[in-house]
């Protein structure tokens, strides 16, 4: 009978350490079950700080880019306003020698003339003759005004000096002349 109780006892106590042992097992199980779910996390976390990063980097990097774009045409706007006073000393020198002797100097004249301007307009420069058009003041300078009824109120007459836009902003609006309706208080000042 002996043997039946030793053995019953070795029988309980193997039960017990299989029920200890599952228990072991299932808590390491559980904490390694809480740290896959951790790390997960993280990685979750680093993959939103990884995206995060990337995009204030892209726009960090077009921004810069447009920066420099914009410094570009800035410093060429700089360049075209030192130009443009050479543009009006070439048409005043063409204007001045219409005589038949100096022919030849006013074609020389004319090819750097040409070549100047063309240069301009590859830079993005646009001369506005605005003859016949509405006074604008964001683009035209009213230097002189002459009352008529022969144009609409508020039309360009005369171009004194043109105007030069670059990209669309104005790097030099144009002199004009603008025309103006007469006002019946005018003529009787006049009289």
């Amino acid at each position: 009978m002996l043997d039946k109780d030793f053995n019953i006892d070795r029988d309980e106590s193997e039960g017990l350490d299989e029920t200890q042992e599952a228990k072991s097992v299932a808590a390491d199980s559980a904490m390694a079950d809480a740290e896959v779910a951790k790390l997960a996390a993280d990685l979750q976390d680093l993959r939103q700080t990884l995206l995060r990063r990337q995009a204030d980097f892209d726009n960090y990097r077009k921004r810069i880019e447009r920066e420099r774009a914009e410094d570009s045409k800035r410093y060429t706007a700089r360049v075209v306003e030192a130009l443009i006073p050479i543009v009006d000393g070439f048409e005043h020198a063409l204007a001045a020698h219409r005589e038949a002797e100096y022919e030849n100097y006013r074609k020389g004249f004319e090819l750097i003339y040409k070549q100047l301007l063309d240069n301009l307009a590859k830079l993005g420069v646009e001369r506005t003759e605005p003859l016949g058009q509405p006074f604008d003041p964001h683009s035209h300078q009213a230097m002189d005004r002459t009352e008529t009824n022969s144009a609409e109120d508020g039309t360009i007459l005369q171009v004194y000096q043109p105007g030069y836009v670059f990209h669309g902003r104005v790097l030099r609006p144009a002199m004009v002349r603008v025309a103006v309706h007469a006002t019946p208080a005018s003529k009787k000042t006049v009289n």
